[in-house]
């Protein structure tokens, strides 16, 4: 009789020889449910990571005007970022909750590829679901797998001088062809993770950063909400790494 192994395959470690990440995502707090621990290990080692955001949150309080919620978003999601060593933060200033994928999705990614040179490229989850497989889980909204789809097209959009040749005519962005992998967090189907160990606690205090947000999303204490979620997170995928908490990411190889 074959004995049948239930337990999932090991998570390889996320690749190590880069020197710059570019971390494209739809919201201020999409990088702190998860990637921010990796992300602060990261900048601790020397590398360099920059933040898109293609909104500004701004549909994101029920409580708050949009134009006001942005400028309290934007400001929340700066300071998160510094918590984990990134000083550049950037925003699309597409409409929050409506973000289309399309040419002008793409095309402000791959602008901002050809700008930051980098060699890794992060994003969040652009499948339909977050969690389970084979259509089970929970919804995903059509910000994340717009732009998170989005991402895996701009990778080639901005290596390719006759996709969107105003890039080079208009802003004088050339070709860049150096992104060797894109690395999805949140995905139900992951293939590699980070450490979360080292950066954990820059995590927690990066998430705490959206006050704003965390107040009208949790009855609970923000500190013991933050804590929880992500190391609830990290322990869990701590069973594929060698029983060390981790982020995950699914990788694509370029």
């Amino acid at each position: 009789m074959t004995e049948r192994n239930d337990q999932p395959a090991p998570l390889e470690p996320m690749p190590t020889d880069w020197q710059r990440a570019l971390a494209v995502v739809a919201h201020p707090d999409d990088l702190e449910y998860g990637g921010a621990a990796a992300i602060a290990d990261w900048t601790d080692g020397g590398r360099e990571v920059v933040y898109l955001l293609a909104t500004r949150g701004e549909a994101g309080i029920d409580t708050l005007p949009p134009e006001e919620c942005a400028l309290v978003r934007e400001a929340e999601q700066r300071a998160s970022a510094a918590v984990v060593g990134v000083s550049t933060v950037e925003f699309l200033d597409h409409r929050d909750g409506i973000v289309e994928y399309g040419l002008d999705l793409r095309r402000d990614i791959a602008a901002a590829i050809r700008r930051h040179r980098p060699e890794l490229l992060i994003t969040l989850n652009h499948r339909d679901t977050w969690g389970g497989q084979g259509g089970g889980g929970f919804w995903n909204t059509p910000d994340h797998k717009a732009v998170g789809r989005a991402v895996l097209d701009a990778a080639a959009d901005a290596g390719n001088r006759w996709i969107f040749p105003e890039l080079i005519s208009e802003q004088g962005l050339e070709p860049w062809s150096g992104v060797r992998w894109v690395a999805v967090a949140g995905s139900s189907t992951p293939t590699h993770a980070a450490d979360a160990g080292p950066g954990m606690e820059r995590a927690i205090a990066s998430l705490m950063e959206h006050k704003a947000y965390i107040e009208v999303l949790t009855d609970q204490d923000p500190q013991e909400y933050c804590r929880n979620f992500l190391t609830g997170m990290a322990q869990q995928a701590s069973v594929r790494f060698g029983g060390r908490p981790a982020v995950t990411f699914e990788v694509f190889p370029r």
